[in-house]
């Protein structure tokens, strides 16, 4: 029970807690060092003294007076001034915090220096920031959790090495940080919209989280077209939370969910937040997606979606970025806007590109698609397929129950 609660303060307040002690201490491995060595301390105290009332505040303290025993281990003769004595304010959260000054917000821009390679400065930040464990970095990359691991490694010690200063840059450089911020708060509002490990499909902790950094983004960048794109999209989709899990804990497929019970404020709040973006006149992948998910947000029922308009947003989507992931969702929406044969020889040119071999919603669109085609043998094998490769749990319950759809 006591580590089924730390691991949920962990998962909600780690990530603040963490950047709070990068910008005390400065260092990344240590601050990680100390915040573990307090939860480990948490294991023992805990069950003692009882759960602290508030924990977040309770983990800091701990690990800012761990971080000196940890820093006078490695340097006998030095290290950091004292810092165990200085009162620490943990319960700032999204009501006080505004703009720069918001430790998370310092910490996506400090992991985003452009002395990192793109990916690097992400995952770092998906890590560090997000909490994501090292597989759910490599699931949001498509890539092997190997290859992530060596990437966090990387990036860290770039850091240390090239002493890469734990400070958010000039408003002139803000620019070339900007597209990798936004994915960071992109990945993460991801994991918290369809998460691959924890026991729920559903995160609206890390939801909301995203949203709160697109809104500070939003504040901070207010001539930026692109921000403004990313918060409308995140709360376009965080509007549908509430449908999207059925009572058998499987996911529900969009035209199958009760609109009644999407969150009108949010699409709302959504749909007005790309409008304001549209007089800026540059527009960029993020508005796109939010057209795309304005489109299903607002359409009355499952019938009435314009999806003609939504395969031609996808077309420009591509143009922006072509990878095999959003060609993927092109070719589904190609297919949904009635040329079914043309999506589903787009779907196989990608499978025999092999750049999606392990990944489980290529064979699941497939077998939708054929589905609707009326192939069913050939549905329930792709079906079997993404069995193979799925991992979420909600996932997995949707698919054998299409796979029982289509078998019978």
């Amino acid at each position: 029970m006591l580590s089924q609660v730390l691991d949920q303060v962990f998962r909600r307040e780690g990530g603040r807690v963490l950047a709070t002690l990068i910008r005390q201490l400065g260092d990344f491995d240590l601050a990680e060092d100390a915040l573990q060595d307090a939860v480990a301390r948490a294991l023992e105290r805990w069950p003692v003294e009882g759960i602290p009332s508030n924990p977040a505040a309770w983990l800091t303290t701990v690990a800012r007076r761990r971080s000196v025993d940890l820093v006078r281990r490695r340097t006998p003769h030095g290290g950091l001034p004292d810092v165990s004595a200085t009162p620490v304010d943990a319960d700032e959260g999204p009501a006080t915090v505004s703009g720069i000054d918001d430790d998370r917000l310092r910490l996506v821009f400090t992991c985003c220096h452009p002395a990192l390679a793109r990916p690097a400065q992400v995952a770092l930040a998906l890590k560090t920031l997000g909490g994501l464990s090292t597989r759910e970095i490599a699931r949001a990359f498509v890539e092997p959790e190997a290859t992530a691991a060596q990437r966090l490694v990387r990036a860290k010690g770039k850091i240390r090495g090239a002493r890469i200063p734990y400070e958010v840059p000039r408003r002139d450089d803000l620019p070339e940080r900007l597209a990798a911020v936004l994915e960071v708060a992109y990945l993460i509002f991801n994991e918290g919209y369809a998460a691959a490990e924890a026991e729920s499909y559903l995160r609206p902790d890390l939801c909301r989280e995203a949203i709160r950094l697109g809104r500070l983004v939003v504040e901070l960048l207010p001539d930026e077209p692109e921000p403004r794109g990313l918060l409308g999209l995140m709360l376009l989709h965080h509007a549908r939370r509430a449908a999207r899990v059925g009572p058998d804990g499987g996911i529900v497929a969009l035209e199958d969910q009760d609109r009644s019970t999407w969150d009108r404020n949010e699409i709302q709040e959504g749909t007005a937040v790309l409008d304001s973006a549209l007089p800026l006149r540059r527009p960029g992948p993020y508005q796109i997606q939010a057209a795309v998910a304005a489109l299903h947000a607002n359409a009355p029922t499952a019938a009435a979606t314009d999806w003609p308009q939504i395969a031609a947003l996808y077309g420009a989507l591509v143009r922006y970025t072509p990878t095999a992931v959003v060609q993927l969702n092109a070719a589904v929406a190609m297919a949904m806007a009635g040329n079914l044969t043309g999506g589903l020889d787009w779907i196989n040119r990608l499978a025999n590109s092999d750049e999606l071999h392990d990944y489980h919603l290529l064979p699941a669109a497939r077998a939708d698609l054929l589905r609707r085609a009326g192939r069913f043998p050939e549905s329930a094998a792709e079906y079997r397929r993404a069995l193979e490769l799925v991992k979420s749990p909600a996932e997995r319950i949707y698919m054998e129950r299409r796979l029982g759809g289509v078998s019978a």
